[in-house]
C-alpha cells in the first residue's frame, strides 16, 4: 500500500527556467521553510510579525547576505496543509539575474535547506494526499503540453477525471471480492454469498470498459505527442516542397533531381489546436542505390506508424495511364481503415485545368495544391483537421500514459483469468489470487498501491522545481 515516509528535511529549487529573465521564482517546502525565510528576509513593513504570517498574502522586502542587500523580493508563505506540497512552504519572487538566483539558493542551503530532486515537490504533494498518482503524472503532461488538445487532456486528468473512472472500476471489483473472501471464511458450510451470474456480468462490464480505455490510448497518444502525418509519393512530385509549405519554412532540401530525400525529415506544427508531426519521406520507386533503398524502407515504416497519410502526385505529368497506375499504388495503402488518407494533387501552377481523366478516377478525399506557390495549403490544413475531428480530449476518459496502458492490459489479463478459473471450477481461494492481481494493477494507476521504484521512475522524469 502507499506509504508516507518522513520528510523532515526542507527542499528548495529554482521553479522558473534557468537563465536570465525579468523574474525568477524560487520554492521552499518543509518544516524549516518559514524559519529560513525569517533568517534571510526583512519585510519592508517594520512592525510585521512573520512568526504568524497572514494566509494568502505576499510580503515585499529585501533579502540580505553578508555583503548587504542582495535583492528586493516578494515572498509568499503557505501553511500546511494549504500549499502545493501539503507542507509549510514559501516562494520567493526575485529579479531574474542568474547571480541573484544563485546567491539566494546558496543562502537557503546555508540555512538548512537542501536542493530538491527532480519532481520532488510533486512527489511530496502525492505522498501528502494532495494528488493521486495519475493526477501527479498529469502535472508533467500539463507542463509539456504544446497544443490545445494536449492541454485539455492533461487538465482533465489532473482534475481527476481519469482517476475517478479507475476508482469506480476498482470499487466494483472490491465489492464483489469482499463477498468472495466471506465465502472463504464459511468454506466448511458450502455457501455462496456472491451470485456467480452477477459476477460474470460484472466481469463483462469491467472488461468492456477496460478495453475501451485501452483502445483510447491510440487517440490519447497522438493528442499528447502529436498526430503523425506521413508525406509519401513518387520521387520529385513535390513532397519536400509541400512539407516546407506546411511548416512555412525551408525545412527540407528541394531539388529537381529525383531521390534527393534519402531519409525521413520530421517537424511539428499546431493547426486548430492539434499538434501534427509531419514526416517527409524518401520517394517510392525501384532503385539500385543502397542508401536510397534504406530511405525507402524507412518510408514504409513511417507509413505503418502514421495516423494520416498524404499521398502526393504530380498533376503536371499525369497521363491517363500514369494516373491509373498511381491510383492503383495509392489504393494498395488504403487497406488499413485505422488510417486517414488524403490524395494531394500537386503542381496546379503548371496546369490550365485539372486533367479530366484524373478527376473522374478519384473517388477519395483529394486536395489540389501548388506547394511551390503555397496555393490551397489552407484547404489541406482544413482537410487534416477534418481527418482528426473525432479526437476530443473532453468528451470521454482517454488514456495517454504508457504506464497506465500497461496496467490496464495486465488488469484485463487478470480478469480473463478470473472468469476462466470460475467457469472451469477452480477453487475459490485460487481464483481470488487473480482478483487481487486485477485490483493491484488498477490500484497501481492511481497510486493506491505503489512502490518506491515506481515512484522514483515517475517523478525522476519531472523537471527540478516541480
Amino acid at each position: 500500500m502507499k506509504t508516507k515516509p518522513h520528510h523532515d528535511d526542507t527542499i528548495c529549487a529554482l521553479a522558473t527556467a534557468p537563465g536570465t529573465a525579468a523574474i525568477a521564482l524560487i520554492r521552499l517546502s518543509g518544516n524549516l521553510s518559514h524559519v529560513i525565510i525569517r533568517q534571510i528576509f526583512s519585510p519592508a513593513q517594520k512592525n510585521l510579525n512573520l512568526e504568524k504570517p497572514m494566509y494568502s498574502r505576499q510580503y515585499f522586502g529585501t533579502i540580505t547576505n553578508e555583503q548587504g542587500i542582495l535583492d528586493e523580493v516578494l515572498v509568499s508563505l503557505f501553511h500546511a496543509p494549504h500549499s502545493y506540497t501539503g507542507e509549510d512552504a514559501a516562494e520567493i519572487s526575485c529579479h531574474g539575474s542568474v547571480y541573484i538566483q544563485q546567491q539566494i539558493i546558496e543562502l537557503l542551503l546555508a540555512c538548512g535547506a537542501r536542493l530538491a530532486e527532480p519532481g520532488e515537490f510533486t512527489m511530496r504533494a502525492y505522498l501528502n494526499g494532495k494528488f493521486d498518482l495519475a493526477q501527479a503524472e498529469a502535472v508533467a503532461d500539463l507542463i509539456a503540453s504544446q497544443s490545445k488538445t494536449a492541454h485539455s487532456l492533461a487538465i482533465n486528468q489532473m482534475r481527476g477525471g481519469f482517476s475517478a473512472r479507475i476508482s469506480q472500476l476498482r470499487q466494483q471489483l472490491i465489492d464483489f471480492a469482499s463477498l468472495i473472501e466471506l465465502e472463504l471464511d464459511f468454506s466448511e458450510e458450502d455457501v455462496e454469498f456472491a451470485d456467480r451470474e452477477k459476477f460474470f456480468t460484472l466481469l463483462t462490464d469491467l472488461r468492456d470498459e477496460i478495453n475501451r480505455l485501452i483502445e483510447s490510448f491510440k487517440a490519447g497518444n497522438v493528442m499528447k505527442n502529436g498526430i503523425p502525418v506521413a508525406i509519401i509519393g513518387k520521387p520529385n512530385v513535390g513532397k519536400s516542397t509541400l512539407l516546407n509549405a506546411l511548416l512555412n519554412e525551408e525545412k527540407a532540401i528541394v531539388s529537381e533531381i529525383p531521390g534527393t530525400t534519402r531519409d525521413t525529415i520530421e517537424d511539428t506544427i499546431v493547426i486548430g489546436g492539434y499538434t501534427f508531426r509531419f514526416i517527409d519521406t524518401a520517394g517510392l520507386r525501384d532503385s539500385d542505390d543502397v542508401i536510397e533503398n534504406m530511405g525507402i524502407e524507412r518510408t514504409y515504416e513511417k507509413i505503418r506508424q502514421a495516423s494520416v497519410i498524404l499521398y502526393v502526385c504530380d498533376l503536371s505529368n499525369c497521363s491517363g495511364q500514369s494516373a491509373e497506375e498511381m491510383l492503383g499504388e495509392f489504393r494498395s495503402f488504403v487497406g488499413d481503415h485505422t488510417k486517414h488518407f488524403i490524395l494531394v494533387g500537386n503542381k496546379i501552377d503548371q496546369l490550365n485545368e485539372i486533367p479530366p481523366h484524373f478527376s473522374e478516377m478519384v473517388e477519395m478525399r483529394t486536395i489540389f495544391v501548388s506547394a511551390k506557390r503555397r496555393e490551397n495549403i489552407h484547404l489541406l490544413a482544413e482537410s487534416l483537421l477534418d481527418a482528426v475531428k473525432d479526437l476530443d480530449a473532453q468528451s470521454n476518459t482517454i488514456v495517454s500514459n504508457t504506464r497506465h496502458l500497461q496496467a490496464l492490459q495486465q488488469a484485463l489479463q487478470a480478469l480473463n483469468s478470473v472468469e476462466a478459473g470460475f467457469r472451469s471450477g477452480l477453487p475459490t481461494d485460487l481464483a481470488t489470487i487473480d482478483i487481487r492481481n486485477a485490483l493491484y494493477h488498477l490500484g497501481s494507476i492511481t497510486g493506491e498501491i505503489s512502490s518506491d521504484e515506481i515512484l522514483g521512475n515517475i517523478f525522476g522524469k519531472f523537471c527540478i522545481g516541480k
